[in-house]
Parts: C-alpha cells; sequence; structure tokens
C-alpha cells in the first residue's frame, strides 16, 4: 500500500496498529517534497525540523500506548496564511514578506496538541483573493490533473499537496469557496465549517465576517477527524451514515447560470447515483438567492479592502495587478450601503433557513466551470476575471448564507459535488456527506 496517498485516518489507524512509523511517514513526505519536480510550487516552506521533533514524540507515545487522538502522528500541510511560531508566514504577499509570527495560530495550537505533525507551509493565492490558485509574485502550484491547468485557490499548494501524496491532509482557509474549488479540482473533499466554528486567531484575514479554515482531505472522514481537532468539538458519529436515507434539494437556477457542459454532466450523473442509493431529491430555485448574491459586491471586497488598504497603497507595485483589482474594488463603497448590505443578507439567510429546513442538505455543483488554462489566465486579463467570478460563483453561495459546505469528488476529474448543511450543524452535515460518498462511490 502506498501510505502517502492512504487517508488521514488510514494512517492514525495503522500508527495504532504498529503498521506505519510516525517518524518514517513524516520522512517519506519531506523527501516526496523535497524531491518532487514542482514541490517548490507547492510548499512555500518545509519545515523539517518542527515536522521531526513531532514525529519523534508521536512515535514515543505510540510506542507508549498514550496517543492523544486518532491522528496523532499524522502529518499534514498548512496554508501559508496561518501563523506558525517562528517560520514565516506571508499569506502569498510580497507585502508581508519576512512577516515571522511569534506563535502558532489557535488551531495549528490545537492540532499540535492533539500530536498531528506541521510538514511546512503551502503556496496559495495572493492574501487569498481569488479562487483560481495563479500567484505570479510567488509560485503557481500545478493542477493535479494536468499541470498546464488552473489549481483553484486561495487554498491552492493545500489541496495539491494532499493529492500527489505529499501530506496526509491539509489547513486551508474559506472565505467564498477557498477550500471546496481546490479540492474539487484536485479530486478531493473540502469542508468549509460554519463561520465561527473554528478559533480565527492566528490566520492572516481577508474578510473576517467569513474567512473560516477547515480541511482538505482524501475521505468526510478525515474531514471530521480534523474538523474535531480544529473546533474542539467531538467528531461526528458517521458510523452507518451509508445506510442514512437522505433527503437532498437540487438549487437550480444562479448554480446553473453559464455553466460548462462537464461540470454539469457530472453533478447529473452524481445526483442519478444518489437517487439509486435511496436518496429523495427534489429541485427549487428560491430567489433569496439571487438576491444575496448580488450584495457580494457590497459585502466581500470593501470589507477586505478596508483591512488591507494601508499596506496595499503603500506598495501596490508588489501586487498581482489582477488581485490589485478585485481589492481595489471595495474603494469606493459607502458605510451606508455595506451596512445596509448586512441588514438585507440578515433577512435573505432567515428565508433561506426557512424553505431548506426539512432537508439534509443542499446539492449543486461545486464550480460551474472546469479548471482553465494557467498560461490563458496569465495572458489574457479580462479572462482572468471573467473565470474567477465564475469559478467562486456557487460555493459564495454557502458563504453568504453562513452555511457549512463541503465538497465531494464525483468521480469525474476536477468536478465536485457540493452539500450545503445548516448554520451551525456541521456534524450533522458531515454524517450527510459520509452517506452522499458512500453512495458516490
Amino acid at each position: 500500500m502506498d501510505w502517502l496517498k492512504a487517508s488521514a485516518a488510514e494512517q492514525g489507524r495503522a500508527i495504532l496498529a504498529g503498521l506505519v512509523s510516525p517518524v518514517e511517514q513524516t520522512e517519506a513526505y519531506l523527501d516526496a517534497a523535497a524531491r518532487h519536480p514542482y514541490g517548490g510550487s507547492i510548499y512555500a516552506r518545509l519545515t523539517p525540523d518542527r515536522a521531526r521533533a513531532e514525529a519523534i514524540a508521536a512515535h514515543d507515545r505510540a510506542k507508549a500506548g498514550l496517543r492523544r487522538s486518532l491522528l496523532d502522528g499524522v502529518a499534514l500541510s498548512w496554508k501559508d496564511n496561518i501563523d506558525s511560531a517562528g517560520i514565516p508566514t506571508e499569506a502569498g504577499s510580497r507585502l508581508l514578506a519576512g512577516r515571522t509570527p511569534a506563535q502558532d495560530s489557535a488551531i495549528l495550537a490545537a492540532a499540535t496538541l492533539q500530536g498531528m505533525v506541521c510538514l511546512g507551509k503551502t503556496h496559495m493565492t495572493e492574501l487569498a483573493f481569488s479562487g483560481l490558485g495563479l500567484n505570479p509574485m510567488t509560485r503557481t502550484p500545478p493542477n493535479a490533473f494536468d499541470p498546464a491547468l488552473a489549481p483553484g485557490g486561495s487554498s491552492s499548494g493545500a489541496a495539491v499537496s494532499v493529492a500527489l501524496g505529499l501530506a496526509a491532509a491539509a489547513i486551508g482557509s474559506d472565505t467564498g469557496g477557498s477550500i471546496r474549488v481546490p479540492a474539487a479540482w484536485n479530486g478531493l473533499t473540502g469542508f468549509k465549517p460554519t463561520h465561527g466554528a473554528v478559533d480565527g486567531r492566528g490566520v492572516v484575514p481577508l474578510c473576517n465576517r467569513f474567512d473560516v479554515a477547515g480541511p482538505i482531505a482524501r475521505t468526510v472522514e478525515d474531514c471530521a477527524e480534523i474538523f474535531s481537532v480544529l473546533s474542539g468539538q467531538p467528531a461526528a458519529d458517521l458510523t452507518d451514515a451509508e445506510n442514512r436515507p437522505l433527503r437532498l434539494m437540487v438549487l437550480d437556477g444562479v448554480p446553473f447560470d453559464a455553466a460548462r457542459e462537464g461540470p454539469v454532466a457530472a453533478f447529473e450523473d452524481a445526483v442519478s447515483r444518489l437517487a439509486k442509493a435511496g436518496a429523495r431529491i427534489s429541485h427549487a430555485a428560491p430567489p433569496c438567492v439571487a438576491e444575496a448574491m448580488a450584495l457580494s459586491p457590497l459585502l466581500f471586497a470593501p470589507e477586505a479592502y478596508g483591512i488591507w488598504r494601508d499596506q496595499i497603497e503603500d506598495a501596490p507595485e508588489l501586487m498581482y495587478p489582477p488581485i490589485l483589482e478585485r481589492f481595489r474594488g471595495g474603494r469606493d463603497a459607502s458605510a451606508a450601503d455595506y451596512v445596509a448590505g448586512w441588514e438585507k443578507l440578515a433577512r435573505l439567510r432567515a428565508d433561506w433557513a426557512r424553505l431548506v429546513a426539512g432537508y439534509d442538505a443542499v446539492i449543486l455543483p461545486t464550480a460551474p466551470i472546469l479548471p482553465p488554462d494557467t498560461q490563458r489566465l496569465l495572458d489574457e486579463a479580462d479572462y482572468f476575471a471573467t473565470e474567477n467570478l465564475l469559478t467562486l460563483r456557487n460555493t459564495r453561495i454557502g458563504n453568504l448564507f453562513g452555511l457549512p459546505a463541503i465538497s465531494l469528488p464525483t468521480g469525474h476529474p476536477a468536478c465536485g459535488l457540493m452539500m450545503l448543511g445548516h448554520a451551525g450543524k456541521d456534524l450533522a452535515l458531515l454524517v450527510a456527506a459520509a452517506a452522499a460518498e458512500a453512495a458516490l462511490n
């Protein structure tokens, strides 16, 4: 068995059984990342000293029967906007070159306490403000299916590190789709918790009212176990989840506007398999979705620009122009419009909650397009702008409504099926996702 491409939970159980050594596994990951032809485009920096020390401690605990969690000794990668003590954390931006935090983020500290090994920090979109995964100011990771294609972002290196067997799982962050898009485009599972379910201290912000960290992994079980560690909640009980009948709502309308043939066909095939497995499926196209999407320009860019304005305008030449312009898109927003936008969104969230109350999850394609060609995105600014907005269109629905969301592989390359749960009901969504995963596999 290729343990480097085993799920995180499988590795954890193998460590418990004495089949895998955390030390040997960590060394294998470090060696694979250092030797991989795209390793330097995936990891911004490896942390071998920390990783080895943590692996040795995990090995000793395993020998003494004192393991702290299922994932004790399992090696993860961390997005480069998540603080790690004494290690540069630059959020993919030259504006933050050399930024070195004095302490770990709350979630890295929690993971370390539960025995997980930190392999290093992964490349990402500049300040996390794009869903495509390109970053010509630092490095752009390859897509795991085809190096010529965009990897998805902003947690680009995070996803690719897992897909190529350079980490057991990864921690990314999601403001408008930055966990789910790269997960989908690299054939993985990506879980965005409810905003606020995971401690955000020590994560470089983009939009504090939307940002949330979460896992990218191979399975729903991995995501459930990692979310338990990050959130401090008990892990979701996935026992017999595959036997649970699901009631699902296909979100018609907005998610399919201008959607490309490949993702739509993959989604329809996945829905057919879910139905054959016993899921009860209905359809709806509630107007609150389009109304909420119309608020996006009032909410995302103004907050992002407000957070970063001074550093951006002090040195705009250090930024990739398409990302700079995304930030500057919030420059002229009025405070009155911003407040009114949030007031309206609160009402729309209540409308949504009433509509979907009887369903286990709402389902839709994770992204309405396939990964575009990286070089064309670099060469054509207008193409970058239109593809980026379309890439994040479907995932942003979950962020706007404040929902937990998960992307599952459909079995079609670079095509994910997204499930939206109920706000604050993260564990229930993970159980439903495990049932869907069993049907899709």
